[in-house]
């Protein structure tokens, strides 16, 4: 893998990690339109942990506040919201990899994204609504709804950033908390990620690089974190003053047409 390539697949990463269009999604994509090989497990472990380090760097503030005070509610409904997540991954692993690998069901995962979002907004752009979000507080009922959205997400397609700011919006909280929810509850994702991966890596199951070279390596993992660290400002600024339907038009359009070419043209799959 030449860097130019590293630094295109970290920008992907870094992008689509946190607007919500699903960024397993777009790498089945762009792999198929490339025709780019599957990144080695060592890269794209380097490309999440790119992603972390903006979340940490955006959220740090959030972040320094839970570790000086770790026993709180907030924290409380952060674990309760990841733990739909980690049963759906370990009870699906092998049918979600079967997914991510075969494409399948690429234009349906998308086609719910968009569906998730429009009614989110719809729900939460209701003058009774905007009223009542105003302020409101998270329990216990939020949080596992937006965890068990966000188990949704584990399917390629369906945006996990789009999946929780859905839940977050439907049950009408205050939209900067909803945004700030959502990409906290990132951090044991990714990480939960990334153990998994570290897991394969030392049991040898891919090589340590996939002879990418250190430059490359860099690149991606650097134009992960800097596209990511502007994605998660971007994305905190959207919810609280704009709509999310701009992206479930895109997520729409995206779906029918890999639905499309999946049935029909056979361009790409």
């Amino acid at each position: 893998m030449n860097i130019l390539t590293a630094v295109f697949l970290g920008v992907v990463q870094g992008l689509t990690e946190f607007l919500p269009v699903s960024s397993s999604g777009h790498l089945v994509l762009f792999q198929r339109i490339f025709g780019i090989a599957e990144p080695a497990l060592f890269f794209d472990t380097l490309l999440h942990i790119g992603t972390l380090a903006a979340v940490f760097t955006v959220l740090r503030r959030d972040i320094l506040a839970i570790l000086k005070r770790p026993i709180q509610p907030l924290t409380a409904y952060l674990l309760l919201a990841t733990l739909p997540t980690v049963i759906v991954a370990l009870v699906f692993k092998d049918a979600i990899e079967r997914a991510f690998a075969s494409g399948s069901f690429l234009g349906f995962a998308f086609l719910i994204t968009a569906a998730l979002l429009t009614v989110s907004e719809l729900l939460s752009r209701h003058g009774a609504a905007i009223a009542e979000a105003a302020g409101k507080r998270i329990n216990w009922v939020d949080a596992l709804i937006v965890g068990l959205l966000q188990g949704l997400a584990i399917i390629p397609g369906v945006s996990r950033s789009g999946a929780t700011l859905s839940g977050a919006l439907s049950r009408r909280l205050d939209r900067d908390f909803a945004a700030r929810f959502s990409f906290l509850l990132s951090i044991p994702a990714i990480l939960g990620a990334l153990v998994l991966q570290l897991k394969d890596i030392a049991g040898g199951a891919a090589p340590e690089a996939g002879g990418i070279g250190a430059g490359a390596l860099a690149a991606g993992t650097a134009s992960a974190a800097v596209v990511g660290f502007f994605a998660v400002r971007l994305m905190l600024k959207i919810v609280r003053e704009k709509s999310l339907l701009g992206f479930a038009a895109y997520t729409a359009v995206l779906g029918v047409l890999t639905l499309v070419d999946q049935n029909f043209t056979h361009l790409v799959f």
